[in-house]
């Protein structure tokens, strides 16, 4: 195929423009030359008279180095040239369409809107560097993405099982701009569709399977029932053809499992208990409320009641409606460098799961390969859909307020600030998920340092926190900026034997957003 088979058609037929022969001291008319000087033009050659209509020495050599003949390369004067020229070359209006990856050069949208070109826009991801990761989106659907293990110097991938892959599009709390002019639209549309129009369902190795994340409510199970059954009819499939699991992230959902599950009947495998993006949430509600105020995070249990009780009614739940209840995952993650760090984090992560289990939750989350084998095994093979838990009631107090456990400290609130500043260091510098001090930070719990230290402070005088001699230390704003003054110097100093990205000033300007956060409530898990 020639790339004149794409032109559009009407244009192909055209007689070219010509210019006429340059000669020296000659006025070419038919070239819309002036016959006159400007008055004042003593240039030798003259203003009224064109430069040469190709740079063919310049083409000469583009063509040398590429290989190609010369009238292969498109020369322009600027890059909104070369845009214009093209898409009035190939795009007939009202008809055809370019493809932008936002954010981009504006010209693309604006000489579209003058040829009347459609616009599809496809977002570059931020937080992967402003990176298109699509294809491999399909590729996984597909069962044909791999990779390169530079360890066994071979060429891995996906292996025919029955292994199911997730879709996980952009909660519902999200928009995407820039599809329909200056308007917005649901962001988890988007990403659904843009996935659901670039496979062919015959092709999957399982039926196309979507992670729901963030949902906050009930009538958004109604919401996410008739996307996938119009989008099942826009193929001619069965109205229960696309799958789901949803996350179970929000305070909110927990009053309505049963609700949501109805809603989704047909579709959905299961409710996954994503437990620290639940914490978070949790804390967000009770923000105002000085009995909520919660210990380190890291001297919480696993059992603590607000989650034991969440876990007890998603199992009930869930098996009442025959779908699956998997639990969360354990941040302290295991260590191939420390064998001390690793034993405990696999000892912490076997005790979780069990606890999980013996709550008759089917699975769990893991986020890390060597937590796979020991985290199975503390499940019955292959599920619990067959039992449900002894409740006397049904109806569990999901708010039992956190008392007697773990301790509230003002290193623990040290140990938040700091944890907060590299988190978003790692942000600031392309990094999702961050592995520090033997935790897996992400948003999520980014989001409950930043409570726990806003609780701190918005009810330091009613609220017990003490230093290392057990010295009661209030926690007022003063106090707060203080600490993450300090905690970024403690950084810095110590920054040349860290692993962490970035510079100086990187870290300057974490500190600076993260307590900016704090202080303004910027608490919504976006």
């Amino acid at each position: 195929m020639s790339v004149l088979d794409l032109a559009r058609a009407e244009l192909r037929g055209i007689r070219p423009y010509v210019p006429g022969a340059y000669e020296p001291r000659m006025i070419r008319l038919n070239a819309n030359e002036s016959p006159w000087r400007s008055p004042g033009d003593t240039s030798d050659r003259g203003l009224n008279v064109y430069p040469p209509p190709r740079p063919t020495v310049l083409q000469a050599k583009l063509a040398e180095y590429y290989g190609i003949e010369q009238k292969q390369i498109l020369v322009t004067r600027g890059s909104s040239e070369a845009i214009d020229v093209l898409i009035r070359g190939f795009c007939t209006a009202g008809k055809d369409k370019i493809l932008i990856c936002p954010p981009t050069f504006d010209m693309y949208r604006l000489y579209a809107s003058i040829q009347n070109a459609g616009i599809v826009r496809v977002p570059l991801l931020v937080e992967r560097n402003f990176a298109l990761d699509v294809d491999n989106i399909l590729k996984a659907l597909r069962g044909e993405l791999s990779y390169f293990d530079k360890k066994r110097n071979r060429t891995v991938g996906i292996q025919p099982s029955k292994t199911v892959v997730w879709m996980r599009p952009r909660g519902l709390h999200l928009s995407q701009s820039g599809v329909f002019g200056g308007e917005t639209m649901s962001a988890s549309l988007f990403d659904v569709a843009r996935v659901w129009h670039g496979i062919e369902p015959a092709a999957l190795k399982h039926p196309f399977s979507v992670y729901i994340p963030k949902s906050e409510s009930a009538e958004e199970g109604l919401w996410w029932r008739d996307l996938f059954q119009a989008l099942a009819r826009a193929r001619g499939l069965p109205a229960d053809y696309i799958k789901c699991m949803a996350l179970v992230e929000a305070h909110p959902l927990a009053y309505q499992f049963e609700e949501f599950a109805y809603h989704l009947r047909e579709h959905c495998l299961g409710l996954n208990l994503g437990r620290w993006d639940y914490m978070a949430s949790l804390i967000h509600f009770t923000l105002e409320q000085p009995e909520w105020v919660l210990p380190d995070r890291n001297t919480i249990p696993h059992n603590v009641p607000f989650f034991q009780r969440v876990r007890e009614r998603l199992a009930d739940v869930c098996h009442k409606r025959g779908i699956l209840a998997i639990g969360g995952m354990t941040a302290l993650y295991p260590s191939r460098e420390d064998p001390e760090l690793n034993a405990r984090a696999l000892a912490v992560m076997a005790q979780d799961k069990k606890n999980e289990a013996d709550c008759l939750m089917d699975g769990a989350w893991t986020g890390h390969p060597d937590q796979n084998e020991i985290a199975v095994q503390q499940f019955p093979y292959p599920n619990q859909l067959d039992r449900r838990p002894a409740l006397d009631d049904p109806h569990l107090d999901l708010r039992p307020l956190p008392t007697g456990v773990g301790t509230k400290t003002l290193a623990g609130t040290r140990a938040a600030a700091r944890t907060v500043i590299r988190y978003r260091n790692g942000v600031l510098n392309g990094r999702g998920a961050s592995l520090l001090d033997g935790y897996m930070e992400d948003l999520a719990t980014d989001r409950i340092y930043r409570l726990m230290i806003a609780q701190r402070m918005r009810h330091h005088a009613a609220t017990r926190i003490v230093d290392d001699s057990g010295k009661p230390i209030p926690h007022t704003p003063a106090l707060v900026t203080s600490i993450f003054d300090e905690e970024l110097d403690r950084i810095l100093r110590e920054l040349s034997s860290m692993k962490d990205p970035g510079t100086p000033e990187t870290f300057r300007r974490a500190r600076a957003v993260s307590e900016a956060m704090i202080r303004r409530g910027a608490f919504d898990p976006v």
